[in-house]
Protein backbone atom coordinates (compact mmCIF):
# COMPACT_ATOMS: atom_id res chain seq x y z
CA UNK A 1 0.00 0.00 0.00
CA UNK A 2 1.60 3.61 -0.98
CA UNK A 3 1.71 6.47 1.54
CA UNK A 4 -1.16 7.91 -0.85
CA UNK A 5 -3.35 5.11 -0.39
CA UNK A 6 -2.54 5.02 3.17
CA UNK A 7 -3.74 8.70 3.33
CA UNK A 8 -6.57 7.96 1.73
CA UNK A 9 -7.90 5.18 3.73
CA UNK A 10 -7.53 7.04 6.99
CA UNK A 11 -9.54 9.43 5.36
CA UNK A 12 -12.45 7.11 4.25
CA UNK A 13 -11.61 5.40 7.74
CA UNK A 14 -13.04 9.26 9.77
CA UNK A 15 -16.05 8.80 7.24
CA UNK A 16 -16.66 5.13 8.33
CA UNK A 17 -16.81 5.93 11.89
CA UNK A 18 -19.00 9.44 11.20
CA UNK A 19 -21.18 6.92 9.38
CA UNK A 20 -21.30 3.90 12.46
CA UNK A 21 -22.33 7.06 14.67
CA UNK A 22 -25.11 8.30 12.25
CA UNK A 23 -26.34 5.05 11.99
CA UNK A 24 -26.15 4.51 15.43
CA UNK A 25 -28.45 7.37 16.08
CA UNK A 26 -30.93 6.80 13.71
CA UNK A 27 -31.48 3.54 14.77
CA UNK A 28 -31.56 5.07 18.60
CA UNK A 29 -34.73 6.79 17.09
CA UNK A 30 -36.73 3.46 16.70
CA UNK A 31 -34.73 1.26 19.17
CA UNK A 32 -34.23 1.91 22.77
CA UNK A 33 -31.39 0.34 24.13
CA UNK A 34 -29.61 -2.77 22.76
CA UNK A 35 -26.56 -0.74 21.97
CA UNK A 36 -24.38 -4.04 22.20
CA UNK A 37 -26.50 -5.86 19.26
CA UNK A 38 -26.72 -3.01 17.45
CA UNK A 39 -23.07 -3.22 16.86
CA UNK A 40 -22.84 -6.81 16.48
CA UNK A 41 -25.39 -6.23 13.48
CA UNK A 42 -23.42 -3.65 11.85
CA UNK A 43 -20.27 -5.65 12.39
CA UNK A 44 -21.13 -7.78 10.53
CA UNK A 45 -22.71 -5.69 7.56
CA UNK A 46 -19.51 -4.19 7.67
CA UNK A 47 -17.67 -7.25 7.31
CA UNK A 48 -20.02 -8.40 4.49
CA UNK A 49 -21.73 -11.43 7.38
CA UNK A 50 -24.59 -12.63 7.94
CA UNK A 51 -26.41 -12.63 11.28
CA UNK A 52 -28.72 -14.72 13.70
CA UNK A 53 -30.47 -12.77 16.56
CA UNK A 54 -31.90 -15.07 19.13
CA UNK A 55 -33.88 -13.51 21.67
CA UNK A 56 -37.75 -13.98 23.20
CA UNK A 57 -40.71 -12.66 21.63
CA UNK A 58 -41.34 -8.98 21.56
CA UNK A 59 -38.03 -7.67 21.90
CA UNK A 60 -37.70 -5.76 18.62
CA UNK A 61 -36.06 -8.14 16.36
CA UNK A 62 -38.14 -7.59 13.58
CA UNK A 63 -38.01 -3.67 14.12
CA UNK A 64 -34.34 -3.69 14.54
CA UNK A 65 -33.36 -5.57 11.16
CA UNK A 66 -35.88 -3.30 9.00
CA UNK A 67 -34.58 -0.23 10.72
CA UNK A 68 -31.34 -0.68 10.00
CA UNK A 69 -31.90 -1.51 6.87
CA UNK A 70 -33.96 1.71 6.38
CA UNK A 71 -31.26 3.57 7.92
CA UNK A 72 -28.73 2.18 5.17
CA UNK A 73 -31.27 2.84 2.00
CA UNK A 74 -31.18 -0.75 1.24
CA UNK A 75 -33.48 -3.04 -0.38
CA UNK A 76 -35.17 -4.81 1.79
CA UNK A 77 -37.79 -7.98 2.29
CA UNK A 78 -39.41 -10.12 5.42
CA UNK A 79 -39.51 -13.85 4.95
CA UNK A 80 -42.47 -15.34 7.81
CA UNK A 81 -40.93 -19.10 8.09
CA UNK A 82 -43.46 -21.61 8.73
CA UNK A 83 -44.14 -25.32 8.54
CA UNK A 84 -45.50 -25.15 4.95
CA UNK A 85 -42.92 -22.73 3.49
CA UNK A 86 -41.69 -24.44 0.04
CA UNK A 87 -38.18 -23.20 -1.37
CA UNK A 88 -39.35 -21.85 -4.38
CA UNK A 89 -41.20 -19.14 -1.54
CA UNK A 90 -38.16 -17.79 -0.64
CA UNK A 91 -35.78 -18.18 -4.19
CA UNK A 92 -38.69 -17.86 -6.56
CA UNK A 93 -40.52 -20.21 -9.44
CA UNK A 94 -40.65 -20.46 -12.72
CA UNK A 95 -44.43 -19.79 -14.37
CA UNK A 96 -45.20 -20.52 -18.23
CA UNK A 97 -46.06 -17.48 -20.15
CA UNK A 98 -47.74 -17.23 -23.48
CA UNK A 99 -47.03 -14.97 -25.60
CA UNK A 100 -50.47 -13.60 -27.17
CA UNK A 101 -48.68 -12.46 -30.59
CA UNK A 102 -47.58 -15.94 -31.97
CA UNK A 103 -49.21 -18.09 -29.31
CA UNK A 104 -45.91 -19.69 -28.05
CA UNK A 105 -45.93 -20.90 -24.51
CA UNK A 106 -42.25 -20.30 -22.60
CA UNK A 107 -40.95 -19.59 -18.69
CA UNK A 108 -40.47 -16.85 -16.74
CA UNK A 109 -38.76 -16.39 -13.30
CA UNK A 110 -40.21 -14.89 -11.02
CA UNK A 111 -37.77 -13.56 -8.41
CA UNK A 112 -38.36 -14.28 -4.83
CA UNK A 113 -37.86 -12.19 -1.89
CA UNK A 114 -34.09 -13.62 -1.45
CA UNK A 115 -33.38 -11.10 -3.99
CA UNK A 116 -32.97 -8.32 -1.94
CA UNK A 117 -30.23 -6.01 0.14
CA UNK A 118 -31.71 -7.47 3.41
CA UNK A 119 -33.31 -10.27 3.88
CA UNK A 120 -35.26 -10.79 7.56
CA UNK A 121 -35.58 -15.10 7.90
CA UNK A 122 -37.84 -14.38 10.65
CA UNK A 123 -38.15 -17.80 12.81
CA UNK A 124 -35.78 -19.53 10.71
CA UNK A 125 -36.28 -22.60 12.84
CA UNK A 126 -39.94 -22.87 11.76
CA UNK A 127 -39.79 -24.49 8.44
CA UNK A 128 -37.96 -27.76 7.63
CA UNK A 129 -35.11 -28.34 6.40
CA UNK A 130 -35.65 -28.50 2.86
CA UNK A 131 -36.72 -25.20 3.25
CA UNK A 132 -33.82 -23.85 5.42
CA UNK A 133 -31.49 -25.28 2.84
CA UNK A 134 -33.09 -22.77 0.08
CA UNK A 135 -30.81 -20.33 1.23
CA UNK A 136 -27.64 -22.04 1.79
CA UNK A 137 -26.42 -21.31 -2.18
CA UNK A 138 -27.44 -17.42 -1.26
CA UNK A 139 -25.96 -17.39 1.97
CA UNK A 140 -22.42 -18.51 0.93
CA UNK A 141 -22.21 -17.92 -3.12
CA UNK A 142 -24.85 -14.73 -3.22
CA UNK A 143 -26.44 -16.19 -6.28
CA UNK A 144 -29.89 -18.68 -6.74
CA UNK A 145 -30.26 -21.65 -8.75
CA UNK A 146 -33.46 -22.26 -10.56
CA UNK A 147 -34.23 -24.39 -13.45
CA UNK A 148 -30.78 -25.24 -14.48
CA UNK A 149 -29.72 -20.84 -14.71
CA UNK A 150 -28.41 -19.33 -11.96
CA UNK A 151 -29.12 -16.06 -11.03
CA UNK A 152 -26.59 -13.43 -9.31
CA UNK A 153 -27.92 -11.70 -5.92
CA UNK A 154 -27.79 -7.69 -5.58
CA UNK A 155 -24.81 -6.72 -3.57
CA UNK A 156 -24.09 -6.10 -0.94
CA UNK A 157 -26.39 -9.38 0.40
CA UNK A 158 -27.41 -10.38 3.97
CA UNK A 159 -29.35 -12.69 5.61
CA UNK A 160 -30.54 -11.59 9.07
CA UNK A 161 -32.35 -14.35 10.87
CA UNK A 162 -34.17 -14.76 14.38
CA UNK A 163 -34.90 -17.34 16.45
CA UNK A 164 -37.00 -17.51 19.29
CA UNK A 165 -35.73 -19.81 22.04
CA UNK A 166 -38.43 -20.63 24.48
CA UNK A 167 -40.70 -22.51 22.40
CA UNK A 168 -39.57 -25.78 20.76
CA UNK A 169 -42.53 -27.67 19.87
CA UNK A 170 -43.07 -27.93 15.53
CA UNK A 171 -39.36 -26.26 14.76
CA UNK A 172 -36.61 -27.92 13.36
CA UNK A 173 -32.87 -26.71 14.58
CA UNK A 174 -30.99 -25.50 12.03
CA UNK A 175 -28.11 -27.83 10.52
CA UNK A 176 -24.39 -27.24 11.60
CA UNK A 177 -23.82 -26.42 7.40
CA UNK A 178 -25.98 -24.03 7.75
CA UNK A 179 -25.05 -22.37 11.36
CA UNK A 180 -21.25 -22.20 9.92
CA UNK A 181 -22.64 -19.61 7.52
CA UNK A 182 -23.88 -17.27 9.72
CA UNK A 183 -21.01 -14.87 11.17
CA UNK A 184 -22.23 -14.02 14.37
CA UNK A 185 -24.73 -15.39 16.91
CA UNK A 186 -26.44 -12.44 18.47
CA UNK A 187 -27.96 -12.96 21.90
CA UNK A 188 -30.78 -9.91 22.22
CA UNK A 189 -31.97 -9.81 26.09
CA UNK A 190 -34.31 -8.08 27.79
CA UNK A 191 -34.47 -3.85 28.81
CA UNK A 192 -33.22 -3.05 32.26
CA UNK A 193 -36.38 -1.01 33.92
CA UNK A 194 -35.16 2.60 32.30
CA UNK A 195 -35.17 1.47 29.21
CA UNK A 196 -38.66 -0.23 29.08
CA UNK A 197 -40.50 2.85 30.53
CA UNK A 198 -38.74 4.82 27.33
CA UNK A 199 -40.35 1.87 25.38
CA UNK A 200 -43.77 2.20 26.87
CA UNK A 201 -43.50 5.86 26.67
CA UNK A 202 -42.72 5.79 22.89
CA UNK A 203 -44.84 3.13 21.64
CA UNK A 204 -48.56 4.32 23.35
CA UNK A 205 -48.23 7.65 21.68
CA UNK A 206 -49.20 8.50 18.20
CA UNK A 207 -45.77 9.87 17.35
CA UNK A 208 -43.74 7.64 14.45
CA UNK A 209 -40.13 8.20 14.16
CA UNK A 210 -39.16 8.77 11.32
CA UNK A 211 -35.55 6.94 9.90
CA UNK A 212 -33.11 9.12 7.27
CA UNK A 213 -30.80 7.07 5.35
CA UNK A 214 -27.29 7.36 6.39
CA UNK A 215 -25.63 5.04 3.87
CA UNK A 216 -26.57 3.46 0.38
CA UNK A 217 -25.23 0.12 -1.19
CA UNK A 218 -22.70 1.33 -2.93
CA UNK A 219 -21.01 3.39 -0.27
CA UNK A 220 -21.63 0.20 2.03
CA UNK A 221 -20.18 -1.94 -0.35
CA UNK A 222 -16.99 0.67 -0.35
CA UNK A 223 -16.16 0.61 3.11
CA UNK A 224 -16.99 -3.19 3.26
CA UNK A 225 -13.63 -3.44 0.65
CA UNK A 226 -11.56 -1.15 3.11
CA UNK A 227 -12.72 -3.33 6.23
CA UNK A 228 -10.87 -5.78 4.61
CA UNK A 229 -7.91 -3.80 3.73
CA UNK A 230 -7.14 -2.64 7.19
CA UNK A 231 -3.80 -3.99 8.57
CA UNK A 232 -3.71 -7.29 10.76
CA UNK A 233 -0.50 -8.57 12.29
CA UNK A 234 1.08 -11.96 11.95
CA UNK A 235 0.61 -12.23 15.94
CA UNK A 236 -3.48 -11.30 15.65
CA UNK A 237 -3.74 -13.93 12.88
CA UNK A 238 -2.18 -16.55 14.91
CA UNK A 239 -3.75 -15.75 17.54
CA UNK A 240 -7.45 -15.79 15.73
CA UNK A 241 -6.80 -19.09 14.52
CA UNK A 242 -5.37 -20.45 17.73
CA UNK A 243 -8.57 -19.61 19.25
CA UNK A 244 -10.36 -21.02 17.06
CA UNK A 245 -8.56 -24.49 16.87
CA UNK A 246 -8.49 -24.78 20.65
CA UNK A 247 -12.14 -25.23 20.06
CA UNK A 248 -11.81 -28.22 18.47
CA UNK A 249 -11.52 -31.78 21.29
CA UNK A 250 -8.94 -33.51 18.63
CA UNK A 251 -6.63 -30.63 18.08
CA UNK A 252 -4.01 -30.37 20.40
CA UNK A 253 -4.14 -26.78 21.23
CA UNK A 254 -7.40 -28.18 22.69
CA UNK A 255 -7.56 -27.54 26.80
CA UNK A 256 -8.67 -29.95 28.78
CA UNK A 257 -12.40 -28.66 29.22
CA UNK A 258 -12.72 -28.76 25.31
CA UNK A 259 -11.87 -32.01 25.13
CA UNK A 260 -14.28 -33.25 28.00
CA UNK A 261 -17.38 -31.15 27.20
CA UNK A 262 -16.71 -30.53 23.03
CA UNK A 263 -18.35 -32.99 20.27
CA UNK A 264 -17.48 -31.26 17.45
CA UNK A 265 -15.47 -27.35 17.83
CA UNK A 266 -15.23 -24.73 15.14
CA UNK A 267 -14.28 -24.44 11.77
CA UNK A 268 -11.99 -22.65 9.40
CA UNK A 269 -14.99 -20.31 8.64
CA UNK A 270 -14.79 -18.86 12.60
CA UNK A 271 -10.72 -17.92 11.95
CA UNK A 272 -11.48 -16.07 9.00
CA UNK A 273 -14.69 -14.40 10.85
CA UNK A 274 -12.31 -13.33 14.42
CA UNK A 275 -9.83 -11.62 12.31
CA UNK A 276 -12.62 -9.72 9.56
CA UNK A 277 -14.82 -9.13 12.51
CA UNK A 278 -11.62 -7.59 14.21
CA UNK A 279 -10.91 -5.52 11.39
CA UNK A 280 -15.07 -4.42 11.49
CA UNK A 281 -14.96 -3.77 14.92
CA UNK A 282 -11.37 -1.39 14.88
CA UNK A 283 -12.89 0.73 11.66
CA UNK A 284 -16.09 1.71 13.76
CA UNK A 285 -13.94 3.29 15.93
CA UNK A 286 -11.89 4.60 13.18
CA UNK A 287 -9.05 3.09 13.95
CA UNK A 288 -6.56 1.88 11.42
CA UNK A 289 -4.69 -1.34 12.66
CA UNK A 290 -7.06 -3.70 14.63
CA UNK A 291 -5.82 -5.65 18.12
CA UNK A 292 -6.40 -8.55 20.28
CA UNK A 293 -9.28 -6.69 22.25
CA UNK A 294 -11.20 -6.57 18.82
CA UNK A 295 -10.81 -10.13 18.62
CA UNK A 296 -12.43 -10.61 22.48
CA UNK A 297 -15.10 -8.53 21.28
CA UNK A 298 -16.09 -10.59 18.43
CA UNK A 299 -15.10 -14.18 20.13
CA UNK A 300 -18.20 -14.90 22.10
CA UNK A 301 -20.72 -14.03 18.84
CA UNK A 302 -18.38 -15.79 16.43
CA UNK A 303 -17.65 -19.38 18.45
CA UNK A 304 -21.02 -19.95 20.37
CA UNK A 305 -23.02 -21.39 17.53
CA UNK A 306 -19.80 -23.45 16.27
CA UNK A 307 -19.08 -25.32 19.31
CA UNK A 308 -21.25 -28.58 19.57
CA UNK A 309 -21.32 -29.72 23.28
CA UNK A 310 -21.33 -33.53 24.03
CA UNK A 311 -23.52 -35.55 26.60
CA UNK A 312 -20.75 -34.69 29.54
CA UNK A 313 -21.24 -31.27 28.83
CA UNK A 314 -25.33 -31.97 29.13
CA UNK A 315 -24.92 -34.30 32.47
CA UNK A 316 -22.70 -30.92 34.16
CA UNK A 317 -25.80 -28.78 32.67
CA UNK A 318 -22.52 -27.15 30.61
CA UNK A 319 -23.41 -24.57 27.43
CA UNK A 320 -21.40 -23.52 24.54
CA UNK A 321 -21.71 -20.24 26.06
CA UNK A 322 -19.46 -21.36 28.93
CA UNK A 323 -17.15 -22.94 27.47
CA UNK A 324 -17.00 -20.26 24.97
CA UNK A 325 -16.42 -17.90 27.48
CA UNK A 326 -14.18 -19.31 29.32
CA UNK A 327 -11.79 -20.06 26.47
CA UNK A 328 -11.86 -16.03 25.41
CA UNK A 329 -11.05 -15.62 29.10
CA UNK A 330 -8.24 -17.29 29.21
CA UNK A 331 -4.33 -16.42 28.19
CA UNK A 332 -3.40 -19.09 26.31
CA UNK A 333 -4.60 -18.27 23.02
CA UNK A 334 -3.25 -14.64 23.41
CA UNK A 335 0.31 -15.49 22.22
CA UNK A 336 -0.77 -17.10 19.25
CA UNK A 337 1.73 -20.08 19.95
Amino acid sequence: MTPVQQSDDIARLEQLAGAVRGLRQQVANRIVGQQQVVDGVLTALLAGGHSLLIGVPGLAKTLLVSTIAEALELSFNRVQFTPDLMPGDITGTELVEEDPATGRRGFRFVPGPVFANVLLADEINRTPPKTQAALLQAMQEHQVTAAGKTYPLPEPFFVLATQNPIEQEGTYPLPEAQLDRFMLELRVGYPNRDEEEQIVERTTGDLVQSVKPVLDAAALREMQHLVRRIPVSKGLVRAAVSLARMTRPHDAEAPALVKEFVEWGAGPRASQYLVLGAKARAAMDGRPLADLDDVKAVAPAVLRHRVVTNFSAEAADRTSEDLVTELVAGQAWQGGR
